[in-house]
């Protein structure tokens, strides 16, 4: 009997059987036009339906990487004990890059990509899968469905993204990237030792190196000194540019510290501007308060305008004013009459005199 706290595919009839189970081995040849295939990097994976159920499961494959990566077909449905073969395809720009990471680190920089694929199914009801039952598919058996078909299974999967209800089946695949020189293989068939075999997975760069030492024994002294002082030379070169990277490592340290403190004291000074520049402007305003209302208010101009009228109305009916017509100017801008202004004091001053 199986414990309780495993799960098995019987107890998953949504699951669809993998193959391979685990991971996805890409194989990276210098010139893959040279080996007699189409010059592309790729590999297949086949999806089984077990037979647990009567209905039809749908799947979809996913990646992290879905521009390195060309998958066909990326989502369909499959009968009952039947399989679906997936097609995954490596750009050949990709590949160009990863052959030339091979080149520089060795398989080492290849053995930890990131790289993942996530193949999920679920089971979908009969009315559905009875769109895609004999209906052509572009290319052939493997070959992508129509227009509409692909619109309706993006449309189910979305729902089922959403559906918490629906039981969906994950499973994830790693990638691994190995890089196949065409050496190993004829260094076997010709009868290769190997340490041959060893040393044909080395990068290019390594690979002179390599040689060298083999060789070592049939070197003169004179030859294995000049190759002391080479390695030597090159010894003291790669202990000079790891002590330039530290001191330019400590300087770029350095400045960002000083960067760093010069924000800072710039963030706090122009902060004490900001305070400060409130206070002056309070007291400038409570100076400028004051000032206006230690000055005459428009009210108290009023009132001395209207006083100063009331006292040259009556200063003109009891005839006090009649003095300034004499003044040629003022009198006529008053608008006294000259003639009737010399008669009245005239007559004053003949009063006077009886």
């Amino acid at each position: 009997p199986t414990p309780k706290n495993i799960t098995t595919m019987s107890s998953l009839p949504h699951a669809l059987e993998i193959d391979p189970e685990s991971s996805l081995q890409f194989t990276i040849t210098r010139d893959p036009a040279t080996d007699g295939s189409d010059g592309s990097s790729r590999c297949t994976m086949t999806l089984r339906h077990p037979g647990h159920t009567k209905g039809y499961l749908a799947f979809k494959v996913k990646t992290t990487q879905p521009r390195r990566y060309l998958v066909r077909p990326n989502q369909g449905i499959v009968a009952p004990n039947s399989s679906e073969t997936v097609s995954i395809l490596l750009v050949d720009k990709d590949r160009q890059v990863l052959y030339s990471t091979y080149e520089r680190l060795g398989q080492s920089a290849l053995d930890h990509s990131k790289d993942k694929f996530l193949v999920q199914s679920c089971a979908v009801s009969d009315d559905f899968s009875a769109k895609f039952q004999n209906e052509p598919r572009m290319g052939g058996e493997g070959g992508q469905y129509k227009k509409e078909l692909v619109e309706e299974l993006t449309a189910m999967w979305n729902k089922a993204s959403s559906d918490s209800n629906l039981p969906v089946y994950n499973k994830k695949l790693h990638v691994r990237h190995v890089v196949d020189t065409g050496v190993n293989a004829a260094a076997v068939k010709g009868g290769g030792t190997n340490g041959a075999a060893a040393s044909s997975s080395l990068p290019a760069s390594f690979q002179e190196g390599v040689d060298k030492r083999n060789n070592a024994d049939k070197m003169s002294p004179e030859q294995l000194t000049d190759e002391v002082a080479s390695l030597r030379r090159k010894y003291d070169e790669l202990v000079a540019f790891s002590v330039n990277l530290t001191a330019e490592r400590d300087i770029l340290n350095n400045t960002l510290e000083q960067t760093k403190r010069d924000l800072n004291r710039e963030m706090a000074t122009r902060t004490a501007l900001e305070k400060q520049g409130l206070k002056v402007g309070s007291r400038s305003q409570d100076f400028r308060t004051n000032k206006s209302s230690g000055g005459v208010s428009a009210k108290t101009l009023l009132i001395v305008v209207f006083v100063a009228c009331l006292s040259a109305i009556r200063a003109t009916n009891s005839g006090s004013l009649d003095v300034l017509g004499s003044v040629p100017v003022i009198g006529g801008m008053l608008g006294f009459d000259s003639s009737s202004t010399e008669e009245k004091i005239a007559r004053v001053v003949l009063s006077d005199e009886l």
